[in-house]
C-alpha cells in the first residue's frame, strides 16, 4: 500500500514533491555527527524507511559524490533530490540540508564575536577545543578502517601524511597523484587497489533490487548542449553575486577576498571537510590573518554541534574575517555579509557539480577505473586528516608553536613550557569517552564543555 503522502499513477507509485520537501527538512534537522552521522541518517530515512532508492543506488551515489570537491553528505542529498524530482528536487534537498546549520552558526558567530571576552563564552570553548581533538582522531580511525585494507593503501596514507606535514605539498596535488595511482595501479595489481568491489550486471551497471520508486528516478542522457547550458546558468549564479560584492566594496576588501578564496577552496575540497580544514585553517590564520589558530578549533566546535555539513565552519571564518576588517561597514553588518558570501562561494559550486555531472555519473555506474581512483583518494585523505589532527592538537595543547625548516623539511615545534595541562587532561578524557566507553559525539562535547567550564572557573 502506498504511503499517505505518495501519489499512485496507475501501477506506478511516485513520491510527491511536498513529501520530499518535508522529508529533507527532517533529514537536515537530524544531520548531526559529521559526514558519517549525516549519511547514516539519510540512509535510514531515504533507503530503509521511505524506500525511495535502493541500497546499491545509494552507495553508488555516495561513492561518486566523494570523488567530487565539496561536502559529500550535502552533495549526496542534492544528488538524491535530483534523482527524485530533477532540478527543483536537487535544489530543495541541497538548500534545506545547509539551512539549519547556517542559521545556528550565524547566531553562534555573532555571540562569539560580541561576547568572546566574557567568562561564560571563554569557559564554554575552553573545554570544547580538546574534545574536538578526539573527534578528529576518531575520523582518522573510522575512515582508515574503511579503506586501509592492505599494505598498498596504508603506504598511500603514510606517504600523503609525510608529504603534507613535512614537505607542505599542496592538497590538490596529493589528490591528483592519488587519483592517477589508483586508476593506473588497478591495471597492474587489481587486488591491491580494487578493495571495494561491488557486483555488477553483465552490462557494467549494478542490478536493480526492485525498489518500488525506481521508475521515478531521473534518467537524463548527457549531451554537450545540456552541459553548456548548465555551465552558463550555474557559473553565472555562482560568480555574479561575488562580482557585485567586489564592485560595491572594492576588490581589496576582506569580503571580496573571502569570495575569491572560498571559491578557490570549493574546487579543491576533495575528501570532505576534515581533509580540507588544515588547508583553510593555515591560509586563514597564516596568510590572511582572519583568525588565531585556536579560533579555528572554536569554529570547528560550532560546526560539530550544529546540524549540517562540517564545512560550515568556513562560515565562521568568513564572519570573523569580515568582522575584524569591516572597511567602511559596521563590523556586525560586515560579519553577516562575510558569512553570506563565504557560504555562497562554498556551496554554489556543489550544485554545479551535481547538475552538470549527475547524468555522466549515472552512465558510469560500475566503472572500475573510477572506483579505484576513489579508493586511492580516500587512502590519501586519511593521511591528510592525520595531518589535521596533529596540527590542531599542537595548537590546542600549546600556547606557542613555531615552524622550522631543516634541509627543506618543515617541522612544527611546540614551546613545551606553554603546554596546557588542563587541556591535555580534558583531551585524554574525551578520548576515553569516545574510544573506550563508546559515547556519542554530542555527549562527549557536552561533558567536556562542563569540565572546561569548571576548570576555567577554578583558574579564574
Amino acid at each position: 500500500m502506498a504511503k499517505q503522502d505518495s501519489v499512485t499513477t496507475g501501477s506506478v507509485e511516485r513520491v510527491s514533491f511536498a513529501e520530499a520537501v518535508w522529508t529533507w527538512c527532517r533529514v537536515a534537522l537530524l544531520s548531526f555527527g559529521g559526514p558519517a552521522g549525516q549519511m547514516a541518517v539519510m540512509h535510514r530515512i531515504v533507503v530503509d524507511e521511505k524506500k525511495w532508492i535502493s541500497e546499491e543506488r545509494f552507495l553508488h551515489a555516495l561513492n561518486y559524490c566523494m570523488l567530487l570537491p565539496g561536502p559529500e553528505a550535502q552533495q549526496l542529498a542534492t544528488y538524491i533530490g535530483w534523482l527524485m524530482h530533477r532540478t527543483k528536487g536537487g535544489l530543495a534537498a541541497g538548500l534545506l540540508f545547509i539551512l539549519p546549520g547556517f542559521v545556528a552558526i550565524l547566531g553562534l558567530s555573532i555571540l562569539y564575536a560580541c561576547y568572546q571576552d566574557t567568562s561564560v563564552v571563554q569557559a564554554l570553548f575552553f573545554g570544547l577545543k580538546p574534545a574536538v581533538m578526539a573527534i578528529v582522531l576518531e575520523a582518522v580511525i573510522r575512515i582508515g578502517k574503511r579503506v586501509l585494507k592492505n599494505g598498498t593503501m596504508i603506504f598511500l596514507a603514510a606517504a600523503s601524511f609525510v608529504a603534507i606535514f613535512f614537505f607542505d605539498v599542496p592538497f590538490p596535488a596529493l589528490i591528483a597523484v592519488a587519483a592517477v595511482v589508483g586508476s593506473v595501479g588497478v591495471r597492474f595489481a587489481a587486488d591491491r587497489f580494487d578493495v571495494n568491489q561491488k557486483p555488477a550486471a553483465t552490462d557494467g551497471k549494478p542490478e536493480d533490487d526492485g525498489n518500488r520508486f525506481e521508475s521515478q528516478l531521473t534518467i537524463v542522457q548527457p549531451s554537450v548542449t545540456r552541459s553548456l547550458l548548465i555551465s552558463v546558468v550555474c557559473l553565472t549564479v555562482w560568480f555574479a553575486p561575488l562580482v557585485g560584492v567586489a564592485w560595491l566594496l572594492g576588490p581589496e576588501s576582506t569580503i571580496a577576498k573571502e569570495g575569491v578564496f572560498f571559491s578557490q577552496a570549493a574546487v579543491v575540497t576533495f575528501g570532505g571537510a576534515y581533509s580540507v580544514l588544515a588547508y583553510i585553517a593555515q591560509q586563514a590564520v597564516e596568510k590572511f590573518g582572519w583568525l588565531q589558530p585556536g579560533e579555528m578549533l572554536d569554529g570547528l566546535g560550532m560546526a560539530e554541534t550544529t546540524p549540517g555539513p562540517l564545512i560550515m565552519v568556513v562560515q565562521f571564518v568568513g564572519f570573523m574575517g569580515a568582522y575584524r576588517n569591516p572597511g567602511t561597514l559596521d563590523p556586525l553588518m560586515a560579519g553577516i555579509l562575510g558569512s553570506l558570501v563565504t557560504t555562497w562561494a562554498t556551496f554554489a559550486p556543489c550544485f554545479y557539480w551535481i547538475f552538470l555531472g549527475a547524468p555522466y555519473i549515472e552512465r558510469l555506474r560500475g566503472n572500475r577505473t573510477v572506483r579505484t581512483a576513489l579508493t586511492a583518494i580516500t587512502a590519501a585523505v586519511v593521511g591528510v586528516i592525520l595531518n589535521l589532527a596533529v596540527w590542531f592538537s599542537l595548537h590546542t595543547l600549546f600556547g606557542t608553536v613555531t615552524t622550522q625548516e631543516y634541509s627543506g623539511i618543515r617541522v612544527l615545534v611546540p614551546e613545551w613550557s606553554t603546554i596546557s595541562w588542563p587541556g591535555l587532561a580534558i583531551a585524554a578524557f574525551a578520548c576515553v569517552l569516545t574510544f573506550y566507553w563508546k559515547r556519542g559525539m554530542a555527549f562527549t562535547l557536552a561533558v567536556c564543555c562542563i569540565l572546561g567550564a569548571a576548570v576555567f572557573a577554578v583558574q579564574a
